[in-house]
């Protein structure tokens, strides 16, 4: 007799959201991130998106198939996600077969290796984006300078404004707050503009497919440190990849904590971690290794903010 249960990692939430529909909520919600990446980077943008999301795919169909003998998890979106959001953590100037090594690290080895979604312990886009700094830290640190209209290719290259932090440039050489709200600066596809990533919040926040604990904890945790280190903070916000890191990879339902308050000690230690190295470390940018940190910690955050069991014993009651 065929079984009728259904064996999935956890956690197990009774709710009539989907797996496939909070990653259709969270693509919708990169949409206007997407818009001002074409708008401003033109059809390279176009194709570095194409690519990673079509070879975040077919990494994971192929593993599936010839090396885990499953049948295809395509339909849940995870993968289609994952090519997107490495996509946007990458210029869009990047060659075509460095993208597909990303892909192949973000879906080949930091998912598919572990299991496939559910037990991974590494946000995949990350892993991904990290590996091809490490590897080709040229091409992943030439930010082509966003352009009027819609660019057939990439012009010219220029400092992003946590590269002017970290050489000591005079506060009057930054972007005015438009700029970097709207993305008219340097940086990755999905980081130029405040103003998309902040409407993808809101829409987030909305469809409650997040909560917001993760990303204003972080936001704390680097204001923090900027206050130590006498550093202006809202600059700080809204340049690199503070916004989405902390809104799209680090409030990843896999890698982050269960509990409230979990999340906010994850989110707090984020911030200060990636505050710590974009002011004292060797790379202007920390996000992507203070969520990847992070999600090391993740197990033993939820083990030590576990919710204490209900016991007549220990109640008040008693």
């Amino acid at each position: 007799m065929e079984s009728k249960f259904v064996f999935s990692p956890s956690p197990h939430i009774h709710t009539a959201n989907t797996t496939s529909r909070a990653m259709i909520h969270v693509l919708v919600a990169l949409v206007p991130s997407i818009a001002v990446a074409l708008w401003h980077f033109g059809l390279p943008a176009l194709e570095v998106l194409l690519i990673s999301t079509a070879s975040c795919m077919g990494v994971e169909w192929l593993v599936t198939r010839y090396m885990l003998h499953r049948p295809s998890t395509l339909a849940d979106g995870s993968a289609a996600l994952t090519g997107v959001l490495l996509a946007l953590n990458l210029p869009s100037s990047l060659p075509w077969w460095m993208i597909v090594a990303g892909a192949i690290m973000a879906i080949g080895i930091a998912k598919m290796a572990f299991g496939g979604l559910g037990c991974n312990i590494f946000n995949p886009a990350l892993v991904g984006r990290v590996f091809l700094l490490i590897s080709f830290p040229v091409a992943m640190t030439s930010w082509p300078m966003p352009q009027s209209a819609f660019p057939l290719a990439d012009g010219a290259t220029g400092p992003t404004i946590l590269s002017i932090f970290k050489e000591g440039a005079a506060g009057s050489q930054l972007p005015a707050y438009t700029d970097m709200l709207l993305g008219n600066i340097g940086g990755s596809m999905g980081e130029v503009s405040a103003a998309a990533l902040l409407l993808g919040f809101a829409y987030l926040l909305a469809v409650r497919v997040i909560k917001a604990w993760i990303p204003l904890s972080i936001i704390a945790g680097l204001a923090i440190i900027d206050l130590i280190a006498g550093f202006p903070i809202i600059p700080d916000i809204l340049s690199g990849g503070l916004l989405l890191g902390a809104i799209f990879m680090a409030t990843d339902y896999v890698t982050s904590p269960m509990t409230t308050k979990g999340m906010v000690f994850y989110g707090l230690l984020i911030g200060i971690i990636t505050a710590s190295i974009r002011r004292w470390g060797a790379y202007p940018e920390g996000m992507s290794f203070a969520i990847l940190l992070m999600n090391g910690c993740t197990p033993l955050i939820d083990r030590y903010f576990r919710p204490r069991r209900y016991s007549p014993k220990t109640s008040k009651a008693a």
